[in-house]
């Protein structure tokens, strides 16, 4: 009787789970940290034994050792030059317009026609300004017919005052009147000198040498002096000019070479800067400094004898103010910069780099001077120096080893020809 309710009391007990006890959970959280950073530390010392594991060998005669192609530093010349942008701007445009009225009956001349100053351009109707040249000589011929017949009046009539026969009243209008007529010949004389003039003009003559562009009027229209877009523009070519901009820090280095007598050569580049189109030479600057952007404006005259410039074109514009000569010039590449400084790195004679720092000067393009450091004759890494340290092995290579490098070797020659560039 007793049994069943004591079995009764333990099926009425609450289970419990064991892993809801907390310090179970402590334990079981604490073994998988463990596990966890017992992996993250064999993943690490495996990694660094990779990392510091030795390399496959490399063909050669130093295992592990990086393949380059060293550069000679040299001895030469090396400009300062002035980068700048520039428009090309010609010296003289003219757009030729007609300086009376009528109507265009000729146009004697291409477009992009090549001119030169005096040639006729075009001819407007003269039969009208004939007339009036014309009708303006008449009236000189007939004012001074009476102005010749008032001069004998006067010489009469002076003689007659001399011997008291007539009024001096009458002597004076007559003196007067001389003088009239003298003043209406002179006006006579220049109406005949302006209908010269406008005679002239029924001419259109060329002021100028240069190219004609495209033809703005057609023969057959009426043509007057307020015209907008006249006949045609004729723009001179040859020379041209090119307009850039300097900084006002460069303006004392330019000065003081021009007023030494230095002619400063300047080339013109492409809108990519890659291809040299023109040379000229640098001819002035402006008179005052543009204070919003610091800059003054410049210009340099080209000869542009293969017609390569033309106006409003965009280019690049090189300014060499000064050229230092006789000193040590290396690729730029081959610089480095980090915890030493500017240095490079020197391939020696045990075929090692050292490494050795140096003092730059100026830069033009991909060369640059080299102040100290370097002597000329010294080799230097250029390609992959960022993967060499001081003391690195290296294996020292030529450009003919590196060509024939990749060549299998499929005859004798060619064997040959690689076994000697193994042997160098």
């Amino acid at each position: 009787m007793n049994q069943p309710v004591k079995n009764l009391k333990e099926q009425a007990r609450p289970f419990t789970d064991p892993l809801q006890n907390p310090k179970d959970r402590s334990r079981r959280r604490f073994a998988v940290i463990s596990a966890l950073a017992l992996l993250v530390l064999a993943g690490v010392l495996w990694w660094s034994r990779q990392e510091t594991a030795p390399r496959p060998a490399n063909s050669g005669r130093n295992p592990g050792a990086m393949s380059i192609v060293p550069e000679v530093a040299g001895k030469g010349y090396i400009g300062i030059n002035l980068n700048a942008l520039g428009t090309v701007t010609s010296l003289a445009t003219v757009t030729i317009r007609t300086q009376i009225s009528g109507y265009l009956t000729r146009v004697d001349f291409k477009e992009g026609q090549d001119i030169k100053k005096g040639d006729l351009l075009a001819e407007i109707d003269s039969r009208p300004f004939e007339a009036a040249l014309a009708q303006a000589k008449g009236q000189l011929a007939r004012d001074e017919a009476l102005l010749k017949g008032a001069q004998v009046d006067l010489a009469r009539y002076q003689g007659l005052a001399a011997q008291n026969a007539v009024p001096h009243q009458t002597l004076d209008t007559q003196v007067a009147l001389v003088a009239q007529d003298q003043g209406t010949v002179e006006a006579d004389r220049a109406s005949v000198r302006a209908a010269e003039v406008n005679l002239q003009y029924c001419r259109i003559l060329s002021p100028l040498d240069g190219r004609v562009g495209l033809r703005l009027v057609d023969q057959g229209n009426y043509v007057t002096p307020g015209d907008t877009n006249g006949l045609v523009v004729i723009t001179q070519l040859q020379p041209i000019s090119v307009l850039f901009t300097l900084p006002e820090d460069n303006l004392q280095v330019v000065l003081k070479r021009m007023q030494g007598g230095a002619t400063l050569p300047v080339t013109a580049y492409d809108r990519s800067g890659a291809n040299k189109i023109a040379d000229g030479i640098l001819q002035t600057f402006d008179s005052q400094i543009d204070p919003t952007t610091g800059t003054i404006k410049a210009r340099a005259l080209f000869p542009n004898q293969g017609r390569v410039l033309y106006p409003n074109q965009f280019v690049n514009v090189g300014l060499l103010v000064d050229t230092h000569k006789d000193v040590t010039v290396m690729p730029t590449a081959g610089i480095q910069r980090g915890s030493p400084g500017t240095f490079v790195y020197v391939v020696n004679a045990d075929s090692t780099v050292s490494v050795r720092k140096v003092a730059l000067g100026v830069t033009d393009g991909e060369r640059l001077e080299v102040r100290s450091g370097l002597v000329p004759g010294d080799r230097i890494v250029v390609d992959g120096a960022d993967k060499l340290r001081d003391g690195a092995k290296i294996n020292v290579r030529t450009e003919a080893n590196n060509a024939a490098a990749p060549e299998p070797a499929r005859s004798g020659g060619k064997r040959q020809h690689s076994e000697n560039g193994q042997r160098q």
